[in-house]
C-alpha cells in the first residue's frame, strides 16, 4: 500500500501522479535550502495522497496537481484567499424582472470574456472580478474587446474603501470607475502583483467606463441566473478549501462554506450529467482548474446562499 492509501485504486492513482522532481521542473520551482526542499516535498506528498484518495472515489469532480501542490491548506488560504471584504451595504439592490431563462448560458463561448489572468500573491481578487465584469459589459454593449487594468484599481481606489493587495470589494471598484470616469487598459497600466502609488496620468487615459452598478438580490438562485443571462456577474465565494486548491475538473459539489473570501466572475450556468452548475472564471492563471475556470454546483440543495456562498453578494456594472 502506497503511504497508507486505503484502496488499491487510490494507490494506482497516486503512482500515476507526477513525482516531486517532475513537478519542480514543470513549474520551474526552486528552494533556498535543502531543509525547505524537504519540507515542501513532504507537503507535496501529503497533497498527492489527498488527490489520489479523492480521485479513486465516486465524485462528480476531480482534483489534480497544480502549482499550489507544495502548499499546506493554511498557506494556500493566506496567499490566495482572504482578498474579499464583506462590508457591502446593499444600497443598489434592484429586483430583476424574471423572464423565460435559457437552459444554459456561456459568455466565454460568446467571446465577450477576456482571457484568464493571474493575481499572483497579491490579495487583489476583487480587482480582477471588477475588471472582468466591466470588460464583458463593455464588450456586450459596445462590441469592443478591451483588457482593463487591475493595477489601477489596486493603486488608486483606496478612497472608495479598497485596500490594494490586502483586499477589497467589487462594488468599491465599480464606484472608483464611476468616480474616475473610467479605467485604462492593462497595457497602459500593467499589473505588478504588489501595492503601488497611483499613477494619475495613466489612470486618466481611460478606455472603458460605466454609468452605475447593480447589486443582485442576495441569496436567490433565480436572481443570479437572471442577471447572468444578461451579462457576466461579479460574485464572491469561500475558496479557502482543498477543493479549490486542487480542483481540476467536473462539477465541484464539496461543502465549502459561506465565509466569503474570494472575488471571482460568474460567466454562465448549465447542466452536466444531471448536475446543474455555475461557470466561474478565476484569477489564478489558466493552468489552474479547467483552464482557469471552475464549475460550481447549483441548485436548491446548496441552500439560499448557493454553493460556496456564490449567491450571497452578486453585482454587476452598467455601461
Amino acid at each position: 500500500m502506497v503511504f497508507g492509501l486505503s484502496t488499491l485504486a487510490a494507490a494506482f492513482a497516486f503512482l500515476s501522479l507526477p513525482s516531486f522532481e517532475s513537478w519542480i521542473n514543470m513549474y520551474n520551482v526552486s528552494y533556498p535550502t535543502i531543509t525547505e526542499f524537504n519540507i515542501r516535498q513532504s507537503i507535496y506528498l501529503k497533497n498527492l495522497i489527498k488527490i489520489a484518495q479523492h480521485n479513486s472515489e465516486n465524485h462528480t469532480w476531480t482534483m489534480g496537481v497544480n502549482r499550489f501542490a507544495d502548499l499546506t491548506g493554511q498557506e494556500f488560504t493566506q496567499q490566495y484567499a482572504g482578498c474579499y471584504r464583506q462590508t457591502r451595504m446593499y444600497n443598489n439592490v434592484v429586483e430583476l424582472e424574471s423572464t423565460a431563462l435559457p437552459q444554459s448560458v456561456n459568455w466565454t463561448a460568446e467571446g465577450v470574456v477576456t482571457p484568464v489572468k493571474n493575481q499572483g500573491q497579491c490579495g487583489s481578487c476583487w480587482a480582477f472580478s471588477t475588471t472582468g465584469s466591466t470588460e464583458s459589459a463593455w464588450s456586450i454593449s459596445k462590441n469592443e474587446s478591451v483588457s482593463l487594468s487591475e493595477q489601477q484599481l489596486v493603486d488608486c481606489s483606496s478612497a472608495e474603501g479598497n485596500q490594494g493587495c490586502n483586499g477589497g470589494l467589487m462594488d468599491y471598484g465599480f464606484q472608483y470607475i464611476i468616480n474616475n470616469h473610467g479605467l485604462t487598459t492593462e497595457d497602459n497600466y500593467p499589473y505588478t502583483a504588489k501595492d503601488g502609488t497611483c499613477n494619475k496620468q495613466k489612470a486618466s487615459n481611460v478606455a472603458a467606463n460605466i454609468i452605475g452598478f447593480t447589486d443582485v438580490p442576495p441569496n436567490s438562485e433565480l436572481a443570479l441566473m437572471t442577471a447572468i443571462a444578461r451579462q457576466p456577474v461579479s460574485v464572491a465565494v469561500e475558496a479557502d478549501q482543498s477543493s479549490f486548491q486542487m480542483y481540476s475538473g467536473g462539477v465541484m459539489t464539496a461543502t465549502c462554506g459561506t465565509n466569503l473570501d474570494h472575488g471571482v466572475l460568474a460567466v454562465g450556468y448549465g447542466t452536466l450529467n444531471n448536475q446543474d452548475y455555475w461557470i466561474v472564471k478565476n484569477s489564478w492563471g489558466a493552468d489552474w482548474g479547467l483552464n482557469g475556470y471552475i464549475l460550481l454546483g447549483r441548485g436548491a440543495k446548496y441552500g439560499a446562499s448557493g454553493q460556496c456562498g456564490i449567491q450571497m453578494d452578486p453585482s454587476y456594472p452598467r455601461v
